[in-house]
């Protein structure tokens, strides 16, 4: 849940990848698909709480968490709701806007809240007194970096090496956005996009995410297995394929 980037494409397209940096016993090994009020779903179910990260929709939505708001915070459970669950239950609502005035975000754990909706972009801050809306422009390269993890000079370096990576570049591909998810970084295990931190926690997965004009493909890279699952969802409701 911590290291994510937009890229966008053409004709309202675009690319989303997220590391997942996590204790690898709560990392998952295959993709699972749900129907969710009508929506055909593909998402990575967490092995603990049984939600997720990151989901894909058939009525063209994502939505991706990562841990924390602005600043680290200390942990006071039990929460009312899983912030994966919450993911999940994005989808019963009919738009963003919906979500954000119907959901009950009181007793959550603080996190950061991504969402792409036909062609929108939001990012919501829940900091346990209030959320914090803001649409940044979709046409616009943006990288997001999770509190708890990353202190803001490190976050700041993050954006740095990705203001340098794809800077004179004018065309991105998959390819190239896991490049940057892979390789970024200055050689040091605690704070490079790819992590590790003892063992205890460290980058378990790459979550790459294309959206197309008419499916939205999902390939979920497990590292500590060497494994690569995809799978696509046709926007029109229908399923494309998986494999």
């Amino acid at each position: 849940m911590c290291t994510v980037t937009y890229i966008p494409l053409e004709g309202g397209n675009y690319l989303l990848t997220s590391n997942r940096d996590e204790a690898p016993a709560r990392s998952p090994q295959n993709i699972t698909r749900q129907r969710i009020a009508g929506q055909e779903l593909a998402f990575p179910r967490d092995e603990a709480a049984g939600g997720t990260w990151i989901a894909i929709s058939s009525a063209n939505r994502l939505a991706c968490i990562l841990n924390g708001a602005f600043e680290k915070h200390d942990r006071n459970p039990p929460y009312r709701r899983s912030r994966g669950l919450m993911a999940l239950d994005f989808f019963e609502y009919p738009s963003a806007e919906e979500f954000l005035k119907h959901y009950t975000f009181e007793g959550m754990e603080p996190f950061t809240m991504l969402v792409l909706e036909r062609g929108r972009l939001l990012e919501l801050r829940w900091d346990e007194q209030r959320t914090h809306i803001l649409w940044p422009d979709p046409r616009e390269l943006h990288i997001w970096s999770s509190s708890p993890l990353y202190p803001k000079e490190v976050r700041y370096k993050r954006e740095q090496w990705f203001a340098e990576w794809r800077e004179g570049k004018r065309h991105f591909s998959r390819e190239d956005a896991l490049d940057f998810h892979c390789n970024a970084g200055e050689g040091d295990p605690w704070n490079d996009v790819v992590m590790n931190r003892g063992g205890i926690v460290r980058t378990v997965s790459i979550t790459s995410i294309v959206k197309e004009d008419t499916f939205i493909d999902m390939q979920y890279h497990d590292l500590l297995n060497g494994q690569m699952k995809q799978t696509k969802i046709g926007l029109q409701g229908e399923v494309v394929g998986s494999r």
